[in-house]
């Protein structure tokens, strides 16, 4: 169990670092990121149940009169909202010729075919069958059993999140050439964080790691992290943070302790199928919740659609890294040559 002190939170959520130390003489942290360790906790992620559920967007993205699209492992899909704003989805073809439904407009709750106007409410039509789908409020998940093959069940395996009401949310999107299990070995692997994202993470240290620590329901197959998030210079922001994966295709970082304790950023791969050349490609859907007991929090909530922007760049600039460090483990795989 890890000794080193928690990060305290004070009256202001800002500390100025003593000493800024150069990228290149910080501590490095290659023995402690072992093969061994990031493949053991890789593996029984693999092997926990998922229920087939794939999150296919955020929540906002599906409108009163917009739909969203989408493929998972080459199997096309959309939802929408039917009149009374519920969730529906499906194939995402038209079952009278085939037509993409990604590019039909949703009326009065009815998704409406623009090759011939074959309009579809989200029941059962003439070959077209519905497929469940599940709205947590933030995200939008489609269940594929042909997909999946395991046993389904009835809603996702959702994250426990701060109260939606409480925090600021934010939804990011983006494609990598890889497999989703090299997306969600990369947030396994905790000890990369201040040498590739230097511009984002400084002072980390990895003070528990699976393995390290009595198992048991409290502490869970867990990498706990001390790290601090710079904002500019000497200016940062410590914390103390769990890494998790409680299915296959989701990794979850979770505040344990310092400033915004509670908040959780929530990294989930959906396979989307092949390209055009035949290489896998993963959607990466990363969902934030920040909270805070700060008096300013509530403000911070008020200026959401000024804040999302940010936070959404900031989270492109970490995944344009984090997407080649996915991509270069996938092509090292393919060919036999990756050393884990």
């Amino acid at each position: 169990m890890s000794t080193h002190p928690r990060p305290r939170r004070g009256r202001l959520p800002l500390r100025l670092r003593r000493h800024a130390v150069p990228w290149q003489h910080q501590r490095p942290t290659w023995r402690e990121a072992r093969p061994a360790v990031i493949a053991g906790a890789l593996a029984r992620a693999l092997a926990r149940p998922s229920g087939n559920w794939y999150v296919l967007g955020a929540s906002t993205d599906v409108g009163r009169e917009r739909s969203l699209s989408g493929t998972v492992s080459g199997v096309e899909v959309v939802v929408w909202r039917d009149a009374r704003g519920r969730l529906v989805g499906g194939p995402g073809a038209c079952p009278h010729l085939g037509a993409p439904l990604a590019d039909s407009p949703v009326r009065c709750g009815t998704l409406v075919c623009h090759w011939h106007g074959l309009a579809l409410d989200g029941a059962p039509f003439a070959g077209w069958e519905p497929l469940p789908v599940h709205d947590d409020g933030v995200l939008v998940w489609v269940r594929l059993d042909t997909v999946g093959e395991e046993p389904p069940t009835p809603a996702p395996s959702v994250p426990a999140r701060p109260p939606r009401e409480t925090a600021l949310t934010s939804v990011w999107h983006g494609v990598g050439t890889c497999e989703p299990e090299d997306v969600v070995a990369n947030r396994l692997d905790p000890w990369h964080g201040a040498w590739f994202h230097p511009y984002s993470f400084v002072d980390l240290t990895v003070v528990e790691a699976p393995g390290e620590a009595p198992h048991d329901e409290a502490s869970g197959d867990r990498f706990l992290v001390d790290v601090s998030f710079r904002l500019t210079g000497r200016l940062v922001v410590p914390v103390r943070a769990e890494f998790s994966a409680p299915e296959p295709r989701t990794v979850v970082m979770r505040i344990t302790d310092g400033e915004g304790t509670g908040s959780v950023v929530e990294s989930h791969a959906t396979p989307l199928g092949p390209d055009g050349s035949g290489r896998p490609r993963t959607a990466v859907v990363e969902a934030v919740l920040a909270t805070s007991d700060r008096p300013g929090f509530p403000l911070a909530r008020r200026l959401a659609p000024v804040l999302r922007p940010l936070l959404r760049a900031a989270a492109g600039r970490l995944w344009r890294d984090d997407l080649a460090y996915a991509e270069r483990r996938g092509d090292l795989r393919a060919r036999g040559l990756f050393p884990g």
